[in-house]
């Protein structure tokens, strides 16, 4: 899914990005709340401490990343259009936006919706935030478990690229 050699974006990064071990990447940047987590991730080259619910503007040229990367941690964006359409502009054209989760939240962090929602209802919220911030093509999803995961573990993605052309015009 992510080309070997990619510049990566762990969105949401904290003391582990659960990178696949030994794929290869160019570098991966953490963006997230706690500085002393990101320092202890072993996959990270750098990071940012940023709060993407307070202001989701990311630090970050457009055209930057290979990839995005949300792991369990998308049911606590607060504002999360804004957040994705930020993800597209820092994405390169064609690059890919993974976020996986699971049924595992801190209820007092998570937003309602998401709390009130099914697995399914859930993977299709992510399709709506990626949906609603325009310019994501082939957006898909589904249940992503490989047979030695734990039983009653489930683990969801949803996976959508930026559009290879240009945007559409901003509606005036």
């Amino acid at each position: 899914m992510i080309p070997p050699g990619s510049v990566v974006l762990d969105l949401m990064s904290s003391w582990r990005s659960h990178w696949p071990e030994g794929h290869p990447k160019e570098r991966m940047v953490g963006l997230g709340l706690s500085a002393p987590e990101m320092q202890d991730n072993p996959d990270l080259d750098e990071y940012v401490v940023h709060d993407i619910n307070n202001n989701p503007v990311l630090p970050f040229d457009d055209d930057t990343f290979d990839a995005v990367v949300i792991t369990v941690s998308a049911q606590y964006l607060t504002r999360p259009i804004e957040t994705f359409q930020q993800i597209n502009r820092a994405l390169k054209p064609g690059g890919i936006v993974i976020v996986t989760f699971s049924n595992r939240m801190f209820p007092t962090k998570a937003v309602r919706v998401w709390r009130a929602s099914s697995d399914r209802e859930r993977m299709d919220l992510v399709a709506s935030y990626m949906d609603g911030a325009g310019n994501f093509e082939r957006i898909r999803g589904g249940f992503v478990n490989t047979d030695e995961s734990p039983p009653g573990d489930p683990i969801f993605s949803v996976v959508s690229n930026k559009a290879a052309g240009d945007p559409p015009p901003a509606e005036s």
